[in-house]
């Protein structure tokens, strides 16, 4: 069942922290507005209900008309989302690009073509850096866009380099697609199977598995090619109870974020989720010294970076 905008609502309320819902009363109060005494009334009377309760919220609010409720929970909604973008701009490199690519269209749209592309060429960099290959490729297009409709003075070749660009990103965006769904058909074998059972069930995973295996140079690929890589073949001897190899794949898993430190925090869950997997290929080749070396790993991270983390890291 999808569900309604109401559920939607109730829910977030539900997961804000004490330091989230200050910060929402702080914008609100900031933005003011004739609306906004009703949905903050809205917001207090739903964070304080344990069930959603609509005939309450008449009670609580005896100025509010039935026929005004679904307006209102719906600009609660946008209000409180826009305020936790704003909270959470920081912990989610993705939003603060979009970020930055927003500000250039704005300042495009005022004819500050050339300031648009400073802020691009800037924000590319980061995109770059943190492997956001779709939003890399994004801000190429604007550019392209830019550099094809106005007489900017660019560099010779300019025109060559941000086509060959975009074209190269493309590709790695497609092979990452090719690699992210084999790990995923392979978790979804697992899911579906299990354990191999016999000789021939092992030969029906191998060759699935060989069959959807894109032939992509290992040295050619980015971090996020390599992760899925590794996932991969990681499920796979999963599933064929090659817990050696199992180890290995997901001793590379955790060993990339080693070559990249920096998307330890970029991507906080993705690590996890290697150690994670790093643990249990220890555990079942009983390697107890390794094992508590890598719990300690894990426990040192979370240490370090829980405050940072969100629900989902949590979990």
């Amino acid at each position: 069942m999808a569900s309604t905008p109401t559920d939607q609502l109730f829910k977030l309320i539900k997961t804000l922290t004490k330091a989230e819902k200050r910060s929402f009363k702080l914008y609100v109060n900031r933005i003011g507005g004739s609306e906004t005494a009703k949905f903050i009334q809205l917001f207090d009377v739903l964070d304080k209900q344990r069930e959603y309760d609509e005939e309450a919220i008449f009670r609580k609010i005896p100025t509010l008309k039935r026929s005004q409720l679904s307006n209102l929970k719906r600009h609660l909604l946008g209000q409180l989302l826009t305020s936790l973008r704003l909270i959470h701009i920081s912990k989610y490199i993705d939003i603060e690009i979009r970020e930055q690519i927003d500000y250039a269209r704005i300042l495009y749209g005022k004819g500050l073509y050339l300031q648009a592309l400073k802020i691009l060429d800037r924000v590319k960099k980061t995109a770059r850096e943190a492997h956001q290959d779709h939003l890399h490729l994004e801000i190429v297009e604007f550019e392209k866009l830019i550099e094809s409709r106005h007489i900017t003075r660019s560099i010779e070749n300019r025109a060559e380099e941000l086509t060959d660009e975009a074209q190269r990103r493309g590709e790695i965006i497609y092979r990452t697609g090719l690699l992210s769904g084999l790990a995923l058909k392979m978790y979804g074998l697992y899911i579906k199977i299990g354990h191999i059972r016999d000789e021939a069930s092992a030969r029906q995973v191998d060759a699935f598995f060989k069959a959807n295996v894109p032939p992509i140079p290992l040295d050619e690929m980015t971090f996020f090619e390599k992760v899925y890589w590794n996932q991969a073949h990681m499920w796979y001897n999963y599933i064929l109870q090659n817990f050696p190899m199992y180890f290995r794949y997901a001793t590379k898993w955790v060993e990339l974020f080693d070559q990249f430190p920096d998307m330890r925090t970029k991507d906080p869950d993705l690590y996890m989720r290697g150690l994670h997997h790093l643990l249990g290929s220890l555990f079942y080749l009983g390697d107890y010294e390794r094992f508590c070396q890598a719990f300690e790993q894990l426990s040192a991270f979370i240490d370090a970076q829980e405050s940072t983390f969100n629900i989902n890291s949590r979990i």
